[in-house]
C-alpha cells in the first residue's frame, strides 16, 4: 500500500480506514491538513452566499487556493510521516540517530507549513464573520471550530516531534538555529489561534 494517500483522490472511507490503521501515513499531521481544507472549504462556502460583496468574492477565490494547498499538504505529511516512521524503526545506533534527526526536522517542518496555511484563514474567517451572509452563519462557526482543532492539532504535532527530537540531539548537531526558527513559527500560529478564539466568540 503507498504511502502517500491523496485525500482528494481517495474515497474518504477509504481516507479515514487509513488514518485508523497503526501505520501513521497518514497520521495527526495530515487529518490537520484535512480539517484546513474542510474549514477552507466552509469559509469558501460562506463567501460564495455573500456574492453581493467584493471583500467576499475575492475571499472566495483565495481561500479555494488554500483549499487545495491544505490538500497537497496533506498528502505530503503522509510521505513526511512514512519517512519519520522508517527512521524510527532502523537498528539502534548513530545511522538511526542522525536518520531520525532529519526526518524530525521534516516533520516538524510538514507540520509548521500545515499550520500557516490554517493561520492564513484567520483574517477571512474574521472577514466572514462581519460581512458573511448570516443565513449560513452556522457554517461559519462549523468552519471556525475545525479551524481551531487544525490548529490545535499542528501544536501538538509540531511540539510532540519537537520532544521527539531534542532526545535524540547531539552537541554539535547545529540544529539550534531550526529549532528557534520552529519556536517562532509556533508563536506565530499560536498568536493565530488566539485571534480565532476572539472570533468565535460570536458563534
Amino acid at each position: 500500500m503507498l504511502d502517500d494517500i491523496d485525500p482528494a483522490a481517495t474515497p474518504l472511507a477509504e481516507w479515514l480506514d487509513r488514518l485508523a490503521e497503526a501505520h501513521g501515513a497518514p497520521g495527526g499531521g495530515a487529518a490537520c491538513a484535512v480539517m484546513t481544507g474542510i474549514s477552507a472549504a466552509l469559509l469558501g462556502m460562506v463567501a460564495s452566499y455573500t456574492a453581493h460583496s467584493s471583500e467576499a468574492r475575492v475571499a472566495a477565490e483565495r481561500l479555494g487556493g488554500t483549499r487545495r494547498a491544505a490538500t497537497t499538504a496533506a498528502e505530503e505529511d503522509g510521505i513526511h510521516s512514512a519517512a519519520f516512521g522508517a527512521a524510527l524503526a532502523m537498528d539502534e545506533g548513530p545511522e538511526r540517530e542522525k536518520a531520525v534527526r532529519r526526518e524530525s526536522l521534516d516533520a516538524i517542518a510538514s507540520t509548521l507549513h500545515i499550520g500557516r496555511l490554517g493561520a492564513s484563514l484567520v483574517d477571512d474567517a474574521r472577514l466572514l464573520a462581519n460581512i458573511g451572509n448570516r443565513n449560513v452563519e452556522a457554517d461559519l462557526c462549523v468552519a471556525i471550530e475545525a479551524l481551531r482543532a487544525a490548529l490545535d492539532g499542528a501544536n501538538h504535532t509540531a511540539r510532540a516531534n519537537l520532544d521527539l527530537l531534542s532526545r535524540h540531539r547531539t552537541a554539535d548537531d547545529g540544529l539550534d538555529e531550526h529549532v528557534a526558527a520552529f519556536e517562532l513559527e509556533l508563536r506565530a500560529i499560536a498568536q493565530k489561534r488566539a485571534d480565532l478564539d476572539r472570533i468565535a466568540s460570536r458563534c
